[in-house]
């Protein structure tokens, strides 16, 4: 196990224009951790592990493998085993034929060869698989390939590009387990990349957040759930309101806050928040974090429902409080709620958070 670390890593395609695909990105990978690259469609995530991986040489900024300064290595050279988000299996090709393709390049013998391919089949649960073509195979099958002959090299790192955007949401589901169980049974440091917040926060000891070609927030699944940085990182975590809020006091690591109504709340914020009364908090209020509240209840923000949505485990209302659309996901609303029911909405504050713009 080796950790991974990008130091001021920056990425332009155009010399000629200031913007950069990947924009000075400094990250600690801990040796044996499962990472996550996680951001919307461009925002310079697969282009950071592909720099990692050697198909990309940084513009500035280094890539070290352990005590090893990989910038300039190539590919091959790095020792990663890469799963790309097609697959990229040769289909004229068995399972074996496919698992066995980088240990031929690396001049393994056959013997050898053999007891390798056997024991990265048996990893994937693809015992007795390795005469059948690729053709053969279903799609989650086929991603259970590629994991194998990315393994069978016993690379000094994992690296996964979006492996499961090809498969219905019930396999992905159970793929996503399959890659966790892989990678604790491998110990091997992962670099994985998607688009999927439920991916991420299932699968990641630590996962970064990328907008724009930088990293907007790094931390474990939780810390960004309830303790997101940033406005941008709270929407795009899951679902969450971001409320402007008057400031009437401030301590250090809370700020009070005036709710449209006339209460005031005590929200948490991070240390060095710098707001003081008369300054605007934005605060994240998740849905599930919202509860109905009673008719006498002077606390509650008062709006009325103009979406309602079952989803099973919950019922999601969108309610119209003075012309602000707030979120919330109600476990047992009462009975023939309806649309353009006015109800109240309490707020759990020990559950709010304060954020940047």
């Amino acid at each position: 196990m080796i950790d991974v670390r990008l130091a001021a890593v920056s990425k332009r395609f155009d010399k000629s224009s200031d913007a950069a695909a990947v924009d000075n990105v400094t990250i600690t990978i801990g040796a044996g951790e499962f990472f996550t690259l996680l951001g919307p469609s461009g925002c310079g995530k697969t282009t950071t592990l592909r720099m990692v991986a050697g198909f990309y040489f940084p513009t500035s900024g280094h890539i070290h493998f352990g005590d090893d300064d990989v910038t300039r290595w190539s590919p091959n050279k790095r020792d990663t085993g890469m799963v790309f988000q097609n697959y990229a299996l040769f289909p004229h090709m068995s399972v074996a034929q496919n698992v066995a393709y980088g240990l031929k390049v690396r001049r393994v013998s056959r013997e050898e060869r053999t007891r390798r391919i056997n024991e990265a089949l048996a990893q994937v649960h693809l015992t007795g698989y390795g005469d059948r073509r690729i053709d053969a195979l279903s799609g989650g099958q086929q991603q259970r390939v590629a994991l194998a002959r990315a393994l069978v090299i016993r690379p000094r790192t994992l690296l996964l590009d979006e492996p499961l955007s090809n498969l219905d949401a019930k396999l992905r589901e159970e793929t996503r387990t399959e890659i966790r169980r892989i990678h604790r049974e491998s110990g091997l440091t992962s670099i994985y990349v998607t688009h999927d917040q439920a991916e991420a926060m299932s699968m990641s000891d630590r996962i970064a957040v990328m907008q724009s070609g930088k990293v907007q927030q790094v931390g474990a699944p939780q810390e960004i759930y309830y303790r997101p940085t940033n406005s941008f990182v709270a929407r795009f975590i899951g679902r969450s309101n971001v409320l402007s809020l008057p400031v009437v006091g401030a301590a250090e690591t809370q700020v009070q806050v005036r709710l449209p109504g006339g209460a005031t709340l005590d929200v948490g914020a991070a240390s060095g928040h710098g707001l003081t009364e008369g300054d605007t908090a934005l605060v994240s209020a998740r849905p599930e974090h919202i509860t109905l509240a009673g008719s006498n209840d002077e606390a509650a923000l008062r709006g009325r429902i103009t979406h309602i949505e079952f989803t099973g485990m919950a019922t999601h209302l969108n309610v119209d409080v003075d012309g602000i659309d707030v979120m919330a996901a109600v476990i047992d609303p009462p009975t023939g709620i309806k649309l353009d029911d006015v109800v109240g909405l309490r707020l759990v504050a020990e559950r709010l958070w304060v954020v940047r713009p």
